[in-house]
């Protein structure tokens, strides 16, 4: 955060001239706050801002797109993919009564799909589905590669 101090002259000569320089700094920097107080004895506005450069608020803000993760959108499963998609929903199916947890907390449809379309093989390589995350891959990543490595 930065500071400035513009002086905004009441009189007729200056004060359309401090008004131009006061909006061209508005409209090029981000006015966090501002304060102003009457100078009497000179008769101006002393206008005290706060702000960020916009080059700056921009830089700060753009955020790296977060690594797109794979999902199976609509897609034809073939014979083994169809296996291994059985085998991960009885496990989903038999985990959820263990946990007494409904299946969809275990891994939805679309996740399972996506585990027998991408087919994993590593732990980190779970991360690269859609809807497993850290939790996810520490609770259940052992046996959904188990399985995979099974079928």
């Amino acid at each position: 955060m930065k500071i400035k101090v513009l002086k905004i002259r009441i009189d007729d000569e200056h004060l359309l001239e401090d008004q131009k320089i006061v909006d061209s700094f508005l409209k090029s920097h981000e006015i966090i706050k501002a304060e102003t107080a009457f100078v009497q004895n000179e008769q101006f506005w002393s206008v005290l801002i706060y702000f960020n450069n916009l080059e700056d608020v921009t830089k700060t803000t753009i955020k790296e797109p977060k690594s797109l993760k794979y999902s199976a959108e609509n897609e034809d499963l073939n014979n083994d993919e169809i296996e291994i998609l059985e085998a991960l929903k009885l496990w989903r199916s038999e985990k959820a009564k263990e946990q007494n947890l409904p299946t969809y907390f275990i891994a939805t449809n679309k996740e399972l799909i996506s585990v027998a379309k991408y087919k994993p093989a590593k732990k980190e390589e779970l991360l690269d589905i859609k809807g497993f995350g850290k939790h996810k891959i520490e609770n259940y990543g052992e046996e959904i590669l188990e399985i995979l490595d099974s079928v």
